[in-house]
């Protein structure tokens, strides 16, 4: 956590990944995000996977370092103090759709004089008003049928999609680039702004960007599956005499040769390079072109040798590489976690659970990054935020409590 953003607040108003994980990443820089959800908890409130007492992971650590105020937004009284709160703010971030009772024009049309201009943004499905979620728009992205054994065939094996749901914390990294954007606008010209982010076109962007577009475009056919190659350069998999599958890439000359050393494959690949008349260290495409004979090359030393001793030399070497590890592994691997200064102690989390955080993913190294923030309990902060925010005196929220449009703390549901 930083305070780069400790005079920003924001009203969030969503679910699920890609817009909690922009006000997250806001968050985490200092701005005061102010989740507001529905008295129940929201879509994703209990997304799996669930503790045994009922706290979903997920929502706990998307939401840490923010606000929660609950209200009742089936209601028009909950959804008027939503509106409200968003307008006396002038930051609000939301999936909710355009046409709902939180749009930009409504927000807009509530906010009083001498409030800043109204900056929205607001994550859609696709640019035409289609709905969409990450799984559903990385069948539409081709990479899926990219993936998988090179013998599979393109049209006719299945696609493998990604497990990650990549595209939701992109769009959603995205957003939060966006709303500051947005804000520097607003504070060059005094003028706020609607910005609209589709997640499907976010992905579809993200493909053109890496050149996938124009690849396909000019090849004017798919690409082969590749297996766990790396597409356009030399990179894969490969496991070791005591069974340790592992990771190797070489994009770079100095990268290439620290590889070659460590292998102690400059003689076969000398030979290689006589035979197929290439030089390897000219760059990646002579390496990908002849990528199986040199995979072969490579996977006779690392079947030769235990890990550990693969390891020393390709770290002596400074080759990149890393061996696979299961996520259980990984979340309890000292190098990645415990060791790792990024991460944190969490100990408040509404779960109960103490486990290590993520502290904010960029580094200052002038700054000490405080520890990582928990996450809310629902409506922990619904009396502090309407009373700050909107004025309402104790007595006026007591009787929102009473009527059911205002839930204060869950922590002892």
């Amino acid at each position: 956590m930083y305070n780069l953003l400790s005079n920003l607040s924001i009203v969030e108003v969503s679910s699920f990944v890609a817009s909690p994980t922009a006000g997250l990443y806001c968050a985490q820089m200092g701005a005061e995000v102010i989740r507001v959800d529905h008295k129940a908890g929201g879509l994703d409130y209990d997304r799996y996977m669930l503790t045994k007492e009922g706290r979903s992971l997920s929502w706990e650590n998307l939401n840490r370092a923010k606000k929660s105020v609950a209200l009742d937004l089936r209601s028009g009284e909950g959804r008027e103090l939503c509106v409200e709160l968003a307008a006396k703010t002038g930051q609000c971030i939301t999936n909710l759709p355009e046409k709902s009772f939180l749009s930009h024009a409504a927000i807009k049309a509530a906010q009083p004089e001498g409030a800043p201009d109204l900056t929205s943004v607001r994550i859609m499905g696709w640019h035409d008003g289609r709905q969409a979620m990450d799984f559903t728009v990385n069948a539409a992205s081709g990479y899926p049928l990219m993936t998988g054994p090179e013998d599979w065939d393109m049209r006719t094996a299945p696609p493998v999609n990604q497990v990650l749901p990549a595209w939701d914390f992109i769009t959603g990294a995205y957003c939060a680039f966006a709303m500051l954007a947005a804000l520097r606008h607003r504070d060059a010209t005094g003028e706020g702004s609607e910005v609209r982010v589709p997640l499907g076109d976010v992905a579809i962007g993200t493909t053109a960007n890496a050149g996938l577009m124009a690849e396909m475009l000019y090849r004017g056919s798919d690409r082969e599956r590749l297996g766990n190659a790396i597409w356009g350069a030399f990179g894969r998999d490969f496991r070791s005499k005591d069974g340790v599958r592992f990771m190797v890439a070489a994009l770079t000359a100095k990268q290439w040769a620290g590889l070659v050393e460590a292998f102690g494959v400059a003689l076969p690949i000398s030979k290689l390079e006589v035979e197929v008349g290439v030089t390897f260290s000219d760059g990646d495409d002579p390496r990908f072109k002849h990528r199986h004979a040199l995979f072969d090359i490579f996977q006779n030393v690392a079947g030769s040798h235990d890990y550990k001793a693969l390891q020393s030399l390709m770290a002596a070497h400074g080759c990149t590489f890393e061996k696979y590890r299961t996520a259980h592994e990984a979340a309890n691997d000292p190098v990645l976690i415990a060791d790792n200064p990024m991460f944190g102690p969490s100990p408040a989390n509404p779960s109960g659970f103490e486990y290590p955080a993520p502290r904010s993913f960029a580094n200052i190294p002038a700054q000490e990054a405080g520890n990582p923030a928990p996450a809310p309990y629902l409506g922990q902060h619904s009396e502090e935020i309407l009373a700050e925010r909107l004025g309402l005196s104790s007595g006026a929220i007591g009787k929102l409590v009473d009527a059911g449009t205002v839930a204060l703390s869950d922590k002892d549901r």
